[in-house]
């Protein structure tokens, strides 16, 4: 059991699970013609990597228990990520056949689609049960990543997963208790099981802050294999990452360039103006899936007051030039070819893209999630 399948394993089955609303059928990212995937091998392989972590529940939920309907939209949420994630090592597979990554490419579709069924993406069943059969992973709650029988350790997992999922009526960071405290148990009886890091390190993911913090540090400062320490400083810096974003909420957001058409751009100057910051690139699927619900919202609301800042991380100008004027896209871009390095990028944490934020006219920032429900969102800022 690896990292790919512990991740469709544990955000699978800790999810929780409610009925489907027959009213609202599950939207997938489809594998599209155009490339999601930078044309360099070692750097897909880095994209891939990034895809494969599993979004990281809203920081308010600490502080406030989401409802149903939250809990739903974050498990889509998960599944529809393990879906990019599984359409991009297809990709890569296509891609990059004789990369040393490659075999690891087709684990990780196979778990990732896993991950997404289970999640309740059904748009990616018969996809998936044509890649392993029927019986191969199509399942719910998880069973899709289970363990075979006959595994003691394995067993134990599936058993951890359970008693974790009892407590979901308490929310999700006492399920991630009760779930830490039975992989302790476990590694007790299995102290050579390097696994147990892996889903300590899922835990420290989920729960963030410092007991996310301190737990990829005891992981770093055991005898897990350096496969795992590498991983436990990879997890510490993107909790360090998502705590540094949740602390600039309700201030001011740094950010001044030249952008790609020579037009001085200060976020700071734009006050009394809704401003969206879009993290995004012409080889994002995902991005350009949104671009539709972006350019209606400009279109609707720039008269009103709505500006769109691109933070673009392209690494060739020319595609990304000839890419925005293609789509009348009349809203100032951010370019450094640096692709994933790219400046803003590594400055706000941003590790996924699309990734989309609102600064409201008093120049603050609002929102880190203003993708879904863009224009309601921006409406309302407007009216503020």
């Amino acid at each position: 059991m690896n990292r790919l399948l512990l991740v469709a394993l544990i955000a699978a089955a800790l999810a929780p699970v409610h009925a489907a609303d027959p009213a609202k059928p599950a939207a997938t990212p489809a594998a599209g013609t155009k490339n999601l995937l930078p044309d360099d091998g070692d750097a897909a392989w880095k994209d891939i990597m990034a895809a494969t972590t599993p979004p990281v529940p809203p920081a308010e939920w600490n502080q406030k228990e989401p409802n149903k309907d939250e809990y739903d939209a974050f498990r889509l949420k998960m599944g529809e990520s393990a879906a990019v994630a599984a359409d991009k090592a297809k990709e890569f597979q296509a891609r990059f056949p004789k990369h040393a990554h490659v075999d690891d490419a087709k684990e990780l579709r196979t778990e990732m689609l896993k991950a997404a069924v289970s999640l309740g993406v059904k748009t990616r069943e018969d996809e998936l049960v044509a890649l392993v059969g029927k019986g191969g992973g199509a399942g719910n709650s998880g069973a899709a990543a289970a363990p075979a029988p006959g595994d003691a350790f394995g067993k134990r997992m599936s058993e951890a997963v359970t008693a974790a999922r009892k407590l979901e009526g308490k929310g999700m960071k006492a399920m991630l208790a009760e779930f830490e405290a039975q992989i302790r148990s476990i590694q007790k009886d299995f102290p050579d099981r390097p696994e147990v890091y892996g889903a300590l390190l899922e835990v420290a993911q989920g729960l963030g802050g410092e007991k996310g913090i301190a737990i990829t540090k005891e992981v770093e400062a055991s005898k897990a294999p350096d496969e795992f320490k590498k991983m436990a400083s990879g997890a510490r810096e993107e909790i360090l990452a998502e705590q540094k974003k949740t602390e600039r909420i309700g201030k001011p957001l740094d950010l001044k360039f030249t952008a790609i058409d020579g037009r001085a751009v200060d976020v700071a100057a734009m006050k009394g103006k809704v401003v969206l910051i879009d993290f995004w690139a012409t080889w994002c699927g995902p991005c350009i899936g949104e671009l539709p619900n972006v350019l209606a919202a400009y279109e609707k609301l720039h008269p009103k007051g709505f500006e769109i800042v691109g933070i673009s991380f392209d690494q060739e100008k020319d595609t990304l030039e000839a890419f925005v004027k293609k789509r009348k896209m009349a809203w100032v871009q951010y370019f450094d070819g640096e692709g994933w390095g790219n400046k803003f990028g590594k400055e706000f944490g941003i590790r996924g893209i699309p990734s989309m934020w609102l600064i409201d006219k008093k120049g603050n920032l609002r929102d880190l999630e203003a993708r879904d429900g863009l224009a309601a969102k921006v409406e309302k800022l407007l009216a503020e």
